[in-house]
């Protein structure tokens, strides 16, 4: 047996891997899975598309990028020592020490060529490496696109164009003999640039200025610009083509002259071993658990605020959709916090399904039934069921208070929220904490550089991505800023506590959310049964109340302030609106009797009767609005008071005043007034008002924008690999010519054309023979497709033949045949 011949195409290299191997490039590329490829020559057209090795480069560590960089700048194929050599130096001294870094880069350098490899960036072996071209147009240096290595173009590319009269004074000021063709001078001045003893002696030569020069640009960018009349130094490295002329007035290091100068490195600093994230703090695991279930309770506590806030009916939607700045400054209010942490709290809620759009013809924001269900958890599963949420959302309420592309305002629940790599980013950062012992806080600074790290490309401008500018400072890219959100989000959702991650979040991220639910439950407070009553008019609440408590003392006061106890204020308003919620003065005094650990204070009970008695006195109803009452004098009052002049009141009866105002303006006037007036029926029922009435439609959650097409499970992409298999035998497979057309002109593609007398004929011999025919079939949808079959049984007009193509037993119509083909493997039995 012979050797195997080298790949000479991509699609030859992908043909020869393993069915293992192809499953893990679609694992890593799922963009070449949709739709599943015919066959390999168009898995490896569809490879090498710009938009998917953008995509594929995008998910490339830095120093897979930097091994990928270092191909794009090496000759094409190069050898793996051409490519180590310009990963670590060539080993002359250029004033830099480097022995540890070519050690690590020695060692990481295989797996990062494993990774393009398996990309299907790289191909070819070790002595012929080829990166694609598409790839290699992308990161190879050009004026449009200069280098992430800080290189430019090679003498050859630099002197395209170039007369050959000043290419013989190039040779001639650099002492090398003259030439008769261009490419012969090209060639000669190349030798000599990557020649290490022969540059030292030119470079021996050169002005000190000259030499700063050339220091300037060494690591990019190195293009410079010139006048008319240059400076000494740069005539003197413009004469002996150490700068060459790109225009009228700009030159270029060329690549050979440039990694003499770098010791044969493409890159300044390679970084092949990732940057450690370092310990800000060691704490206590158990306080960082406490810490964290207090936050925990606290969120759960704050959305069920935010649910309360806007139970009879949330805040509008904008026409442009979301929530207007002036509501959610309101909402920010009525929860006690800033803006920002505000729309996070809104956007959490929308994300977990638990608030959404009513859908009626005035659009309102509102609870949802699956609101109803959630309340009723235990406290541990609606933690869970909110930090799933979080952590699955792409909404980034982070985002709030910017602008979009054009200029546009972000608001809270608008449309322009989604972030694609938001999941990814808090996914690994809480798995970057997770590496650390517990109760250990990350320093921010250090896991930012570690995330930059794993997606240069994602984290901001390629030259800053690959070591050769300045790091991205914070909030200047997406991903960092993402990152830094999350630090924070975390910390208020108590997925962190005091810096570090909670053993909850540790058990939500590695066994789900019964494991999570088990570990946070303990560390919750149980709830109470009971207040304290005070003679101020106030009821202090020690801890978390039972839902019935804290839904009924919602209703009846109002809360004057938060922290370790919560203190709720009786007031007039507070206990009218208890009695428009249907409650009678006896059972508020029952209520309180029963969930107060003190004696009920009289002037609480005086409060509640005097509201009472006078509850309901006024009548409102609709004429457009009407009040009536008993007492003529009340009513005399009412139409004394100037307050009342925007009301345009008109007396109908004696105990009846008629106004131009709606029901509802004119029972909150009247409220602000002073009085305590009840809505009434046509039937002259009072109208209760229970609140929570207001629900919107059953709704989803919504649907994470997802980036780039999903991860494919293994069945899919056991099935896939076997189709282009199949697909790829049958484009591959060689055909006999007919007999009777032996200088076919048809391309090697086309479907196969022959009678059906002759179709019948060839499928019974292969039938009786068991030998395998390529055939052309049109399917019932009329798209042509070429299989490679072996007939088993011919009948009434069927075919029923093993689909090599398919891996399975199918039955064909012989009508829908087009033609068939022996293999010439089976002619030569």
């Amino acid at each position: 047996m012979g050797t195997t011949t080298p790949p000479r195409t991509l699609a030859e290299a992908l043909r020869a891997r393993g069915d293992e191997s192809l499953a893990g490039l679609l694992r890593a590329r799922p963009d070449l899975l949709n739709p599943v490829p015919n066959d390999i020559t168009q898995l490896a057209t569809r490879a090498g598309t710009r938009a998917s090795v953008v995509r594929a480069l995008e998910h490339l560590d830095r120093f897979a990028l930097q091994t990928a960089e270092a191909l794009a700048v090496a000759p094409d194929p190069a050898p793996y020592g051409t490519l180590l050599s310009l990963l670590t130096g060539d080993g002359l001294d250029d004033g830099e020490q480097r022995d540890d870094a070519g050690a690590a880069v020695t060692a990481a350098l295989p797996g990062a060529l494993a990774t393009l490899r398996e990309q299907a960036l790289v191909w070819g072996e070790d002595d012929r490496l080829r990166l694609v071209r598409t790839a290699r147009e992308l990161l190879a240096p050009s004026p449009q696109h200069p280098s992430p290595t800080g290189l430019g173009p090679t003498v050859a590319e630099a002197t395209a164009g170039m007369s050959p009269g000043r290419l013989q004074e190039i040779l001639a000021a650099t002492g090398l003999s003259a030439t008769h063709d261009p490419v012969s001078a090209v060639a000669a001045l190349s030798s000599l640039f990557t020649d290490r003893t022969r540059m030292a002696e030119l470079l021996d030569t050169a002005p000190v200025e000259a030499l700063s020069v050339l220091d300037r640009l060494v690591w990019g960018p190195p293009y410079g610009e010139v006048t008319p009349n240059p400076t000494p130094p740069v005539k003197w490295l413009r004469d002996r083509g150490l700068l060459l002329p790109v225009s009228t007035r700009t030159v270029v290091l060329p690549r050979e002259a440039a990694l003499h100068l770098r010791a044969g490195r493409a890159h300044r600093v390679p970084e092949p071993v990732p940057p450690a994230v370092a310990a800000a703090a060691e704490r206590d695991p158990q306080a960082v658990d406490r810490a964290a279930a207090g936050q925990a309770f606290t969120a759960l506590a704050t959305v069920e605020e935010l649910l309360k806030l806007w139970n009879g009916g949330g805040p509008a939607i904008l026409r442009a959709g979301g929530l207007s700045v002036r509501e959610l400054k309101r909402t920010a209010n009525a929860l006690d916090v800033t803006e920002p942490i505000a729309a996070f709290w809104i956007e959490l809620a929308y994300g977990a399904g638990l608030l959404a759009s009513d859908g009626e013809t005035d659009e309102r924001y509102a609870p949802t039934p699956a609101s109803d269900e959630w309340l009723d958890l235990p406290a541990e599963d609606r933690w869970t069921h909110l930090a799933t949420a979080w952590l699955a959302a792409t909404r980034t309420p982070g985002l709030v208070g910017g602008q979009d592309a054009k200029g546009r305002a972000l608001s809270a629940l608008g449309p322009e929220l989604d972030r694609s790599a938001a999941p990814d980013v808090r996914r690994r950062v809480l798995a970057l904490f997770a590496e650390l012992p517990p109760g250990t806080a990350p320093d921010a600074e250090t896991l930012l550089r570690r995330l930059r790290w794993e997606r240069p490309l994602r984290g901001g401008p390629a030259a800053s991505a690959t070591g050769q500018g300045p790091a991205p400072t914070e909030g200047t890219d997406l991903r960092s800023r993402l990152a830094l959100w999350t630090l924070n989000e975390a910390e208020l959702l108590g997925i962190t506590g005091r810096g570090a991650l909670s053993a909850q979040a540790r058990a939500l991220l590695a066994e789900g959310e019964k494991a999570a639910a088990a570990r946070l439950a303990p560390l919750l407070p149980e709830p109470l049964d009971h207040v304290l009553l005070q003679a101020d008019l106030t009821a202090v609440a020690p801890g978390p109340l039972e839902r019935p408590l804290a839904d009924m003392l919602s209703v009846l006061a109002d809360v004057e302030s938060k922290g370790g106890a919560t203190v709720y204020r009786f007031t007039p308003g507070s206990v009218r609106r208890a009695l428009d919620a249907g409650q009678a003065a006896t059972d508020l005094h029952a209520f309180l009797a029963a969930h107060s650990r003190t004696p009920v204070p009289q002037p609480l009970s005086y409060l509640i009767d005097d509201v009472a008695r006078r509850h309901g006195h006024l009548r409102i109803g609709a004429a457009a609005a009407y009040v009536r009452c008993d007492d003529e004098a009340v009513l005399n009052e009412i139409l004394a008071d100037r307050r009342s002049t925007g009301l345009r009141l008109r007396r109908l009866a004696p105990t009846v005043l008629a106004s131009r105002s709606d029901p509802g303006s004119l029972l909150e006037a009247l409220r602000d007034m002073g009085y305590a007036p009840a809505a009434e029926s046509a039937d002259g029922d009072v109208l209760i008002t229970r609140a929570g009435a207001r629900r919107t439609p059953p709704r989803t959650p919504p649907v994470p924008v997802p980036e780039g097409p999903p991860v494919p499970d293994d069945t899919l992409l056991g099935a896939a690999v076997r189709a282009i298999r199949a697909g790829d035998t049958a484009a591959t497979a060689v055909r006999k010519e007919p007999a009777h057309a032996p200088s076919s002109n048809a391309p090697s593609g086309a479907l196969p054309r022959t009678t059906p007398a002759e179709t019948l004929a060839t499928v019974q011999a292969a039938a009786m023979t068991g030998s395998t025919v390529w055939i052309g079939y049109v399917n019932a949808d009329g798209a042509a497709s070429q299989r490679v079959i072996a007939p088993v049984r011919v009948e009434g007009g069927f075919v029923t033949a093993y689909d090599h193509t398919a891996d399975e037993v199918r039955t064909y119509p012989l009508h829908r045949i087009t033609g068939v083909a022996e293999l010439a493997e089976d002619g030569k039995g």
